[in-house]
């Protein structure tokens, strides 16, 4: 019975998308082909296909400036093979299909097809510079190699820019076997700690100070290493957990134990003792299999293979985002393999119905999938890892006239994402209005999972765990809306299993996290299993948890009321937010009435918080601050007795039919919908992990 009821779900899913997607089966669509081995004056033919995606995107302009193009639309279809891109490939309104019509470009079926933005290093040789030789710790002397980038001609060699908290970007970066090598580093795992932080008199303190070159004491003697040497940045947590930002350094004393940062006119560093960091771009750091250095100067590339070096391809990234589709509409790429670039995979500014299928999107500085504006974009299927930032950021739709993007995210897999910044660099994110992420199974992420924000946005039936483990005070699925509360409103957070979430070092961490205000999220039907505490509703209101599953977590939810507190002060832009929204007229007044009386109902007062007909076994039950719990709705909840499994978690979460929790109304949760699940659309299957 179940399984009949999960098949047709899942045909319904497969449906309402098809309903509104270009890729959608179309059997009588014209055809163009490409192979590497093609030659762009050959006809696009199977047997004399073209070289280029440029040379198919303009046959296929010309075709629509002669007239409609054929019903069925048109397909290229690319022979296996690697395909290197020499510039991002671009789309724009005119390189658009119809609903009817809509274009395609697709990896031939069986086949591996790989769009690659970088560029393979060949000409390797051993070290014989006597000064680069010293720099060197001896072991790394004789398993050091070194190539010259500029006579392979390549020239740019952009290295780690756009510094800023939470974010930087990597530029060029090393890949081999398919996998993103380190740059050389200190500590090759984990970090140094900040010992003590020096005030502007060069007064050491604990706690943290403000001053012009962050100074600070570090008893770990190894950078007395990194005197002289050039372009060495230092990556560090330097006050809050959960805050990160690279920063070159300025000078090191080895007699003091002190180390600044560079100077920059009219800027200052905030440092707190106890915080960690690393180095990285350092060349006597170039002490482990798997790390890298280049140097600029001289453009000569230094590696330390953890393989020999024919076993596989040597590849830098050289190009920046890879596709760039703006203002398109009924476009898919479909089963293609998209890497080794620099930035992000696929942009996609304003148009409709662009789809990413299928695809396996691996080794990118950035993203893979990016998405502003338009409307019913989707990324489905796809497999995706090995980013330095985040996976899949869907935004879209107009809050002030609430009309939804209707963008989605459905049955991928998303894991060791977030490899070069590792927060707020989300797997998902659903920004704006109107737009889903559903059927995904993320893991191995290092801080949040699921970013959400704006209105009316669905989290359903994801599989989540391992995650925020290089962060604290930081939740699996997050929201912290900029300034703005009380009208983001309408979330769904349903179906979902998370698990195995701890923190940093254990420090702890949340599944669901609603920051600061944040109102109005259908939180239910979970399950929670493993996790520091499951949900935290940080001072807002109208929130409802039912339905939920808290097993062996350390807390199942936290209930404040710092509204009434110390972050009293987000009343005042979410009153003036509210009023910039016109929220006591059409559509606001109609699709949120209870927002019409918010301003006269202490609308900084956790009100509307129900937590019912939830399970909590083998951990603890909730906190809810004093001052938050007048407003707090409790009933029908299973506490500190046994729910009555069938089998064990987490191996089994079905009640039996004598269950207390189902005499008290719960509803059983279906655990066999929630993750990926096989479709003709799925990159790969069976989708093997370790989280089950």
């Amino acid at each position: 019975m179940e399984r009949t009821l999960l098949v047709k779900t899942i045909s319904a899913v497969l449906a309402s998308i098809a309903a509104i997607c270009p890729w959608a089966s179309r059997s009588s669509a014209e055809t163009l082909y490409l192979a590497p081995t093609g030659n762009d004056v050959n006809p696009g033919t199977i047997d004399q296909p073209f070289a280029t995606l440029e040379r198919a995107r303009n046959h296929i302009r010309q075709r629509r400036a002669s007239g409609p193009l054929p019903d069925g639309g048109m397909t290229v279809e690319l022979r296996s093979g690697v395909y290197q891109l020499p510039r991002p490939f671009e789309l724009a309104a005119e390189d658009s299909g119809t609903y009817k019509a809509p274009i395609v470009y697709r990896a031939r079926p069986g086949e591996v097809v790989r769009l690659t933005g970088g560029r393979e290093v060949t000409g390797w040789r051993q070290v014989t510079d006597s000064d680069v030789l010293k720099r060197l710790d001896a072991p790394a002397q004789n398993q050091v190699r070194q190539a010259d980038l500029k006579a392979l001609g390549i020239t740019d060699f952009q290295g780690i820019g756009n510094a800023g908290v939470y974010q930087s970007d990597p530029g060029l970066e090393l890949f081999f076997q398919d996998r993103p090598m380190t740059l050389a580093r200190y500590p090759n795992l984990g970090y140094m700690t900040i010992a003590g932080v020096l005030d502007a008199d060069g007064t050491r303190k604990t706690g943290d100070v403000s001053t012009p070159d962050g100074k600070f004491v570090c008893d770990d003697p190894r950078p007395a290493r990194w005197v002289g040497e050039k372009g060495i940045w230092l990556h560090g947590f330097w006050v809050w957990d959960w805050a990160d930002q690279r920063i070159p350094l300025g000078s090191v004393d080895p007699a003091a134990h002190t180390i600044g940062f560079e100077p920059k006119t009219g800027h200052t560093y905030a440092v707190r003792s106890g915080q960690w960091f690393c180095a990285e771009n350092a060349l006597p750091e170039l002490d482990s299999p798997g790390e890298w250095y280049l140097d600029r100067d001289t453009a000569i590339l230094y590696f330390w293979p953890p393989e020999s070096l024919s076993s596989g391809k040597v590849v830098v990234s050289v190009v920046r985002d890879l596709l760039r589709f703006k203002d398109v509409s009924n476009v898919t790429v479909r089963g293609l393999v998209i890497e080794g670039g620099r930035g992000s995979a696929v942009l996609v500014k304003g148009g409709g119905n662009v789809g990413v299928v299928g695809c396996t999107i691996r080794n990118m500085g950035n993203w893979a999938v990016k998405v502003h504006g338009g409307a019913r974009h989707g990324v489905v299927g796809c497999d995706i890892y090995q980013t330095g930032q985040g996976g899949i950021h869907l935004e879209g739709g107009d809050r002030k006239t609430l009309t939804p993007a209707g963008h989605y995210a459905d049955n991928n897999h998303i894991h060791h994402t977030a490899l070069w910044d590792p927060v707020y660099q989300q797997a998902i994110t659903v920004f704006g209005v109107g737009n889903r992420a559903t059927h995904n199974l993320i893991h191995h992420v290092p801080h949040v999972a699921i970013g959400f924000t704006g209105n009316d946005q669905t989290i359903e039936y994801n599989e989540i765990h391992n995650a925020v483990f290089q962060s604290n005070d930081a939740g699996a699925v997050y929201t912290s809306p900029p300034d703005e509360t009380w009208s983001m409103r309408g979330h769904k957070i349903r179906y979902n299993y998370l698990h195995n979430i701890h923190g940093f070092k254990g420090k702890g961490c949340l599944g669901v996290y609603l920051d600061d205000c944040f109102s109005s999220a259908d939180i239910s039907s979970n399950i929670f299993f493993d996790v520091a505490t499951a949900i935290l509703i940080g001072g807002g209101r109208d929130n409802i948890m039912t339905n939920n599953m808290f097993i062996n977590c350390g807390q199942a939810f936290s209930i404040d009321a710092r509204g009434l507190g110390w972050a009293k002060g987000v009343g005042e832009p979410a009153t003036r937010e509210l009023t910039e929204l016109n929220y006591k007229q059409p559509p606001w007044s109609v699709r949120y009435p209870e927002l019409l009386n918010i301003l006269d109902d202490e609308p900084l007062a956790p009100k509307g918080n129900v937590v019912a007909r939830s399970i909590c076994w083998g951990g603890k039950w909730g906190s809810t601050e004093p001052n938050a719990r007048p407003y707090a709705k409790f009933e029908n909840n299973l506490i500190d007795a046994d729910p009555g499994f069938v089998g064990k978690p987490p191996a089994d979460f079905r009640l039996a039919e004598d269950s207390p929790a189902r005499k008290l109304g719960f509803i059983p949760i279906p655990f066999e919908k929630i993750g990926v699940y096989k479709s003709d659309d799925r990159a790969s299957w069976p989708v093997k992990h370790a989280g089950r």
